[in-house]
């Protein structure tokens, strides 16, 4: 068993179920339910049910919040390392359609308190880290400690660089082994980074060569893989790290599945590429991207996100070669 260390957010999560997204102006009725999330917390949970053996390090208010987190980590055998503060635990509002597309506003709290002293503090008493997952939910001087630390330890780094209205520093992106933004958030990062604008709309449809650059001037020695829903993903990797690949570039198809939710859906392929890469090193990428595609794609049959994980025994009962 692998070991992931996810350094980022939790949120306590307020969720409305509506026909139709909301509109300004308008007054909808709808089902309510509120329950745990936050990024950093849905890919911990997720890599955790995906088999790996996972810490979670972030920042908790000494609220009911907190307390929740707490059992839910407990719940799953996840490592939690928290940091208390006075502020609130996080929180987000969401709301899901009845296509299963969602609309969230986050309320940082707790989670913009998270600093690089405690990350250095927390990751230096964990032994045996194999891969370190970080996004932007936190603020960006802690999640460059951890990526950069991740480094100095020999771990694999990803950077999961959402959410796409994030700022995403050049140190970030030269720290991260792996880069995981969907359409929204590669088209960002490409007009901050690259001076490219492009609708994010158009990414899945760009002839794969085109698309293959675009993210070698991004991403220069690190792999991107650009996730496009039910569209599946690009993978590009550097000329020179295939990561046991064939090829310099793929695109890989999303399965078929009842969608219900797509809340945490890109959670949900962070968590299991991390949980697969510390896991089974020894596969070909590809196959560790094919393994969080089905993962994500099965995350988004059940409503919620952190819970809605699946485990591998959901997995290998859903997809009888995962």
């Amino acid at each position: 068993m692998g070991h992931v260390c996810v350094v980022g957010s939790f949120n306590v999560d307020h969720v409305w179920r509506v026909a139709s997204l909301p509109q300004p102006g308008a007054t909808l009725a709808g089902e309510y339910r509120s329950g745990a999330g936050g990024k950093g917390f849905n890919q911990a949970m997720a890599a955790r049910r995906a088999g790996a053996e996972t810490s979670f390090v972030c920042a908790l208010g000494g609220d009911p919040g907190a307390q929740l987190a707490r059992a839910l980590c407990s719940a799953d055998g996840i490592d939690l390392r928290d940091a208390e503060c006075t502020l609130p635990t996080g929180t987000a509002g969401i709301y899901v359609d009845a296509q299963g597309r969602n609309s969230i506003v986050v309320g940082a709290g707790a989670n913009a308190w998270l600093e690089p002293g405690f990350v250095t503090e927390t990751l230096n008493s964990i032994a045996g880290i194999d891969v370190v997952l970080a996004q932007l939910e936190s603020p960006a001087d802690a999640v460059e400690e951890a990526l950069w630390l991740g480094r100095q330890r020999g771990a694999l780094t990803i950077l999961n660089p959402a959410p796409a209205n994030a700022t995403v520093g050049g140190a970030q992106l030269e720290l991260a082994d792996i880069l995981t933004p969907n359409e929204t958030e590669f088209a960002a990062l490409l007009g901050r980074h690259v001076g490219e604008r492009i609708n994010p709309n158009d990414v899945g449809s760009l002839d794969q060569s085109r698309l293959h650059a675009l993210c070698r001037q991004l991403g220069h020695e690190s792999t991107v893989i650009v996730t496009l829903g039910a569209s599946g993903c690009f993978v590009s990797h550097a000329d020179k790290q295939l990561r046991g690949d064939t090829s310099a570039y793929c695109r890989v198809s999303a399965e078929a599945v009842r969608t219900v939710d797509t809340t945490g859906a890109g959670d949900a392929f962070n968590g299991a590429l991390a949980a697969s890469l510390a896991s089974q090193p020894q596969l070909p990428f590809n196959a560790h991207v094919r393994f969080a595609s089905r993962y994500a794609g099965l995350s988004t049959e059940h409503e919620g996100a952190a819970l809605a994980m699946p485990t591998l025994a959901e997995m290998a009962a859903r997809f009888k070669t995962a």
